[in-house]
């Protein structure tokens, strides 16, 4: 019976192993055309800015510029922006010490380079992991995480953010986040300036399909960004928790982190609609204004998937 059990688990992480390489192919993948389309989109976004207000070629030919050089930065520097919109800060050894000894230990056994601890000053219960790739890595855990969790279920979420590490995850969550930021940034400036449109200097049928084009710009974008960041898929929140349950050799660990979240039901003050799906747990879970874009599977399908292990 032993040597079936061992078996047994060594064809899940055969088959969970397998099912990481392909992973992390496809999050290659995934950021590369991301990054390639939220480009042409926020250019589109541009020429139709540019067309409505009568701004010349020379202002789409610079906010093109601007919009290359900052999807650019986002790539390179979209972790310390989240990190910043999250408000959260660097963790202090000394008075997170089981947090670091449980992020060492996981990370060894991912053979991972520890990645930057930071703490995010909520009680929820939550974490996030975010970076380009695992050497350029950083978890944020919540106070409430922290302070709430046993060690055992401090070990599973960690373990599960660890594996969205390691399976490149969160590349292509950060990109997600902050071009989503930046599409809202963009749709706002334009609701906020279309009022003071001068209508005089665009009474020709073109100038007309553009402010058309512009108000669909003002109602979707927000709408296109939603169902994009809700199109990451919710597999990769089920392979994260499978990971980490192997990992840690009890799936009872991650269990009681995720019942406890179900329990407690809260909404989070340091998450927002933009970096929501970067986030262990549903953060805006408590709030029916957001189920229909959930990026995460309901807690109960967790739980189960992980008792059928």
């Amino acid at each position: 019976m032993r040597l079936q059990t061992k078996r047994s688990e060594k064809l899940q992480k055969l088959i969970l192993a397998k099912m990481i390489y392909e992973r992390i192919a496809e999050n290659r993948k995934k950021s590369f055309l991301l990054v390639a389309f939220f480009v042409l989109f926020l250019l589109v976004i541009v020429f139709i800015l540019t067309k409505v207000f009568n701004l010349g070629y020379f202002s789409m030919a610079v906010l093109s510029i601007f919009v290359i050089l900052q999807s650019f930065y986002n790539y390179y520097h979209g972790d310390k922006i989240v990190l910043k919109l999250s408000r959260a800060v660097p963790a202090d050894r000394n008075k997170f010490m089981v947090l670091y000894d449980v992020t060492e230990a996981l990370s060894i056994g991912y053979g991972l380079k520890t990645p930057k601890i930071y703490i995010l000053p909520d009680q929820s219960i939550n974490a996030f992991s975010t970076g380009r790739d695992p050497e350029h890595a950083s978890i944020a855990v919540t106070l409430g995480a922290v302070k709430k969790l046993s060690r055992a279920e401090l070990e599973g979420v960690i373990g599960h953010e660890l594996s969205h590490i390691k399976n490149y995850d969160i590349r292509l969550m950060t990109v997600v986040s902050v071009f989503v930021g930046i599409i809202f940034m963009l749709a706002s400036i334009f609701r906020n300036s279309f009022w003071s449109f001068n209508s005089d200097n665009n009474d020709d049928s073109i100038s007309i399909i553009f402010m058309i084009l512009g108000v669909l710009l003002i109602v979707l974008s927000p709408l296109i960004a939603r169902i994009i960041q809700s199109a990451i898929s919710r597999h990769r929140e089920f392979l994260a928790d499978a990971d980490s349950a192997l990992l840690t050799h009890n799936p009872k660990g991650l269990i009681g982190a995720l019942k406890k979240i179900k329990n407690e039901n809260a909404i989070s003050k340091v998450a927002n609609a933009g970096n929501a799906h970067m986030f262990f747990a549903n953060p805006l879970a408590g709030s029916k204004r957001f189920h229909l874009f959930d990026t995460h599977p309901p807690i109960d399908e967790r739980i189960k998937a992980l008792e059928d292990m």
